[in-house]
């Protein structure tokens, strides 16, 4: 099959960017979106020109590398899967496919198709974790976790943290990647020590990367490859508003005491 590709490519963070058109012939239904982008930048590379620059790793949908717009929708048009999931018989032959970086202000662009996720992580080292010592690893059995919790905090903890559900929302939001790292760990036992000032710490580096507010439109969980739901905001909301009521209690309590 043909396609003609309409590629953002920007040198680097402060340079210009432009949309620039590049014919992909002879690409097999069954290659990956990312192995079509291989064949391009190979043929760029023949011909002296620079290869344009995307991320990925795994391309098993497992790392989250692979972010992309693809005609105005995160990871292409395909619900429930990441870029590199995406085939080429998704698409019509002859098609004329639009591809773009991730345009979030917490995500810079770094060259062409490559963004900064850097926000994501420093969420995570916010208070995404347990500092509990935990020791050596426990039978099984002995810690018991019903199973509906601990389905909630598998479906939270398939979050690969590609950041499809700020660029999907039209407020630029990350608060579907925030709740699902916070929410994972609120249902488990070992997680609620730390539970409310985790939620605390977490939001509070969301809205410092620059991420704007949900507002509920649900276009992340349409995006998210992983599918994880908008409930998961309902919770990480939850526990945000429990923790802001503790805070109070506290401070009553201490003018009091």
């Amino acid at each position: 099959m043909n396609v003609t590709l309409r590629v953002w490519r920007q040198a680097g963070p402060a340079a210009p960017g432009k949309m620039v058109e590049y014919k992909a012939n002879d690409i097999s239904p069954e290659a990956s979106f990312l192995e079509m982008i291989d064949v391009v930048n190979e043929q760029l590379t023949l011909r002296g020109e620079e290869p344009i620059a995307f991320d990925h790793d795994c391309r098993e949908g497992i790392c989250g590398s692979c972010s992309m717009m693809i005609d105005g929708r995160a990871h292409g048009p395909n619900q429930g899967t990441a870029t590199c999931q995406l085939h080429m018989r998704s698409f019509n032959d002859g098609a004329t496919i639009f591809v773009e970086p991730w345009r979030v202000r917490a995500f810079p662009v770094v060259k062409d198709l490559c963004v900064d996720r850097g926000a994501l992580d420093r969420i995570i080292a916010a208070g995404g974790f347990i500092t509990a010592a935990t020791g050596g690893a426990q039978d099984a059995n002995n810690m018991l976790i019903p199973k509906v919790a601990s389905d909630l905090a598998m479906d939270s903890a398939a979050c690969i943290g590609c950041g499809a559900c700020a660029a999907a929302c039209i407020n630029g939001s990350a608060s579907l990647f925030t709740a699902a790292k916070i929410t994972h760990l609120a249902q488990l036992p070992q997680g609620q020590p730390e539970r409310y000032r985790r939620v605390v710490a977490m939001v509070a580096q969301h809205d410092a990367e620059g991420f704007g507010g949900c507002t509920l439109h649900g276009e992340c969980q349409l995006a998210c490859p992983k599918e994880i739901s908008i409930d998961t905001i309902a919770r990480m909301s939850r526990d945000f508003m429990v923790a802001a009521a503790m805070s109070r209690e506290e401070k009553v309590g201490g003018g009091t005491g």
